[in-house]
């Protein structure tokens, strides 16, 4: 395939796979397509663990890096605007700790040691989501070979820009609105990523067919990737056909082998159809795609006292997702019942476990096999051939 996407990163197939799993990121990019690892729930140290393994995995093939900078966080009650930890704690409202000792009870799942568990995921949000800790990942990231950065949540902020520019690598957005985008290329972006309300994690409400044309309308020439819902060639040979250069999955790749999914979300997602997720702010406190669950549906009934903003959400909800996958993992059903993960419609498309080069080999034959269709009606001949095996 040739499109500036293949151009801009030197890689065969216009796919590039976000994942948070760097197993999935090194294969893809392997198979000739490019993997991007969503980097917000590392460390500095843990990030640096992982690139300099996807350096010696890929052999200097490209690779790029995806983290979160919110440009709005709800720090009301705080001390400081990082967040700090102990403010960070007061600031969520006890009757959300009491509904979550609640639910906890009511599916007979064990509480750990509440404080601890507490004290612990406040802290890790407080070096995921503020500008800071963002920057520190960002500075980890420039210091190896990457090919790309992306920002995961808002407008990308000038010093990132700036640092990536520096060291010669492109900056992407992922944006909702075709306003959205004109704020993105206005701050310095090289690469949009338009993506549909039917996109897995933070999302807005338009679709992938409407979104994509209005964006690539809005920012031409800057190039733009497909997002949300695309699991299939079918859907990539679509997007390309919207105007979109390639595309950006994540969904597909939690039902992999190499997938970093718990077994029993993954046997959700395995029996999930795209009427089984929702958009839900319960975990972070923005509107995200995940699995209809037990949790969901109690963040959302009567008796919940409401989703805080992000990050004070994120400090009630993931803590307690932790020792919900935990204890599903021993086979209790309260908890299997009450865990999720982010995820999109497209889940209705993930039957099987596979590779993840599988994926990519299917997706590029399926892409073909879509323009020959095409092709054949409009009696123009055949594609470019098969894909590899």
């Amino acid at each position: 395939m040739r499109t500036e996407i293949c151009e801009m990163f030197g890689i065969e197939f216009p796919l590039l796979a976000f994942s948070h799993c760097r197993d999935v990121v090194a294969a893809v990019t392997n198979a000739g397509g490019m993997g991007v690892l969503g980097a917000v729930a590392y460390t500095p140290d843990r990030l640096e663990e992982e690139l300099s393994w996807i350096d010696r995995q890929v052999g200097g093939r490209p690779y790029g890096v995806d983290v979160l900078v919110p440009a709005k966080l709800d720090l009301k009650g705080t001390d400081e605007a990082g967040g700090g930890l102990g403010a960070m704690l007061a600031a969520v409202p006890q009757e959300h700790w009491g509904f979550l000792r609640d639910l906890f009870e009511r599916h007979g799942v064990p509480l750990p040691d509440f404080e601890a568990a507490r004290r612990s995921t406040a802290r890790g949000v407080g070096s995921q989501v503020t500008e800071q800790g963002a920057t520190d990942l960002i500075d980890v990231s420039l210091a190896h070979p990457i090919r790309l950065i992306a920002s995961a949540l808002g407008t990308p902020p000038p010093r990132m820009v700036e640092a990536a520019k520096s060291a010669g690598v492109p900056v992407a957005a992922l944006v909702g609105t075709a306003e959205h985008a004109r704020r993105q290329v206005a701050a310095g972006v090289d690469l949009i990523v338009a993506q549909g309300g039917e996109a897995g994690g933070h999302t807005g409400e338009i679709s992938t067919m409407v979104l994509v044309p209005e964006v690539v309308d809005t920012v031409a020439p800057i190039p733009v990737l497909a997002a949300g819902g695309i699991a299939t060639g079918r859907q990539m040979a679509a997007a390309m056909a919207l105007g979109a250069c390639g595309v950006w999955c994540g969904s597909v790749w939690l039902t992999t082998e190499e997938a970093e999914t718990p077994p029993h979300v993954k046997a959700k997602m395995l029996a999930a159809t795209s009427r089984d997720t929702v958009r839900s702010r319960s975990r972070t406190g923005k509107p995200a795609r995940q699995l209809r669950s037990a949790w969901t549906d109690a963040w959302e009934g009567p008796d919940s006292p409401g989703s805080l903003g992000m990050p004070l959400q994120m400090v009630v909800a993931e803590g307690a997702m932790r020792q919900i996958d935990r204890v599903a993992a021993s086979g209790n059903e309260g908890a299997r019942e009450l865990a999720n993960y982010f995820v999109g419609q497209c889940v209705g498309l993930m039957n099987t476990v596979r590779p993840a080069r599988q994926v990519v080999y299917d997706m590029v034959q399926e892409f073909t096999d879509a323009l020959d269709r095409l092709n054949a009606l409009s009696g123009t001949g055949s594609g470019d051939g098969p894909a590899p095996s």
